[in-house]
C-alpha cells in the first residue's frame, strides 16, 4: 500500500497519481534508486505532464538491513511532474535526478521529525535545483554566453571568482552539461583537459562581483556565437526545458562536425583534394580552432593522419594571419 507523505498536487489528481504508481509497483516495474521518466495524463490544466518516479529506501537501513529485516525495511517513492512530452523525457534529465534522489538523505524516524525541517524542502527545490541552472546560467551571461560554450566544447579550464553559492554551481553544472562528455573518447577528453590545463594562460576568469560577470581570457568563434544566439532567442519563450534541448542540439552538431573532420582526414590521407575539402571545412564550420585540437589529440598515434592535421594546423595559421 502507498502511503501519502507530502504533495503539492490537487486530491483528484493526487488520487490519479497514486494509482498510475500503484500499477507501476504491482507490475514490478520500480527499480530501487534508478528512475524512470513517463507521460501521464492527470486532473490538473497542463492535462499531460511529464511524471520521473523512483522507488528508494532508507540510506541507513540499506547499509545495515539483514536478509531477514530488508523486506520489513520501509521504502519510498518519488514523483516529479514537470514539462511535457518534450521535457523530463529528455535522457539527460532522468540522469540529473537519479542524482539528485541519490543525494537526498532520507532521516525519517517514527515521529518523521525530519520531514518539514529537511526532506519536504529538498523535494520541494527540485525543478529550481534540477530544471532551471541552464536558464539562470543564459539570463546572467545573455551575449557573453558564447564564451561559456567555447570553455565547454574546448575544455578550457574555468575559474569563477565572487559568485554566491548557487551562481557558482549553476556555472559549473552549464559546463558539465555543454562538455563533450561521454561522446568522444575518454582517453581524447582526458589528453584535452591536460593540454588546456597545462596551458595556464588559457584558463578563462569569470568575475561576478557586478550585475554582470566579467570575463578574462575569454576564448569564442562563429559556432558558439550562433547557438548563443539560440540560447538568447529561446529565453524568450520562458520554458525552462527549452534549454536543454538547444543545449543537447547543440553538443549533437558539435559530434557531427567532428566526425565529418574526421571523415575527411582519412581520406586525405591518399587525396590531396581531400585535403582541401578537410581546410574548406574547418574555414566555414565557425568551430575550426578547437575541432583541430580534438582531432590532433585523437590521431596523435597514427603517423599518417597526424601529418595531415599538421598541415592543417599550418594552413589555418597561415589564413589566420593573413
Amino acid at each position: 500500500s502507498l502511503t501519502l507523505l507530502d504533495t503539492n498536487l490537487p486530491p483528484e489528481a493526487e488520487t490519479e497519481l497514486r494509482s498510475f504508481i500503484a500499477k507501476r509497483l504491482n507490475k514490478g516495474a520500480l527499480f530501487d534508486r534508478m528512475g524512470n521518466v513517463v507521460s501521464v495524463e492527470l486532473s490538473i490544466p497542463e492535462c499531460k505532464v511529464g511524471c520521473y518516479y523512483c522507488r528508494f529506501q532508507h540510506e541507513n537501513l540499506l547499509e545495515t538491513a539483514t536478509l531477514e529485516s530488508d523486506i520489513n525495511a520501509p521504502e519510498y517513492v518519488v514523483c516529479f511532474l514537470g514539462g511535457s512530452e518534450k521535457g523530463l523525457e529528455l535522457y539527460p534529465y532522468l540522469l540529473e535526478l537519479d542524482k539528485y534522489i541519490q543525494s537526498l538523505k532520507i532521516n525519517l524516524d517514527l515521529e518523521q521529525k525530519f520531514l518539514e525541517t529537511s526532506v519536504n524542502p529538498y523535494l520541494r527545490s527540485w525543478f529550481e535545483n534540477a530544471v532551471c541552472p541552464i536558464q539562470r546560467v543564459v539570463q546572467l551571461f545573455q551575449e557573453k554566453l558564447a564564451s561559456l560554450l567555447h570553455a565547454a566544447l574546448s575544455y578550457t579550464p574555468v575559474e569563477v571568482k565572487n559568485a554566491d553559492e548557487r551562481t557558482e554551481k549553476d556555472i559549473s553544472r552549464f559546463l558539465a552539461a555543454a562538455s563533450l562528455q561521454g561522446l568522444v573518447q575518454e582517453g581524447t577528453m582526458t589528453s584535452l583537459c591536460i593540454a588546456m590545463t597545462e596551458e595556464q594562460h588559457k584558463t578563462m576568469i569569470i568575475d561576478c562581483s557586478g550585475p554582470q560577470p566579467q570575463l578574462h581570457n575569454a576564448g569564442n568563434n562563429r559556432f558558439c556565437e550562433d547557438w548563443m544566439q539560440a540560447f538568447v532567442n529561446g529565453a524568450e519563450g520562458g520554458n525552462p526545458f527549452l534549454f536543454r534541448q538547444i543545449l543537447e542540439n547543440f553538443k549533437l552538431k558539435a559530434i557531427q562536425d567532428i566526425n565529418n573532420l574526421k571523415r575527411f582526414i582519412r581520406q586525405a590521407e591518399m587525396n590531396h583534394y581531400a585535403l582541401f575539402k578537410c581546410y574548406m571545412f574547418l574555414k566555414n564550420c565557425g568551430s575550426g580552432d578547437i575541432l583541430l585540437k580534438i582531432v590532433k589529440v585523437e590521431h596523435a598515434e597514427m603517423p599518417e593522419a597526424r601529418n595531415v592535421v599538421t598541415v592543417l594546423e599550418e594552413f589555418m595559421r597561415e589564413t589566420s594571419v593573413a
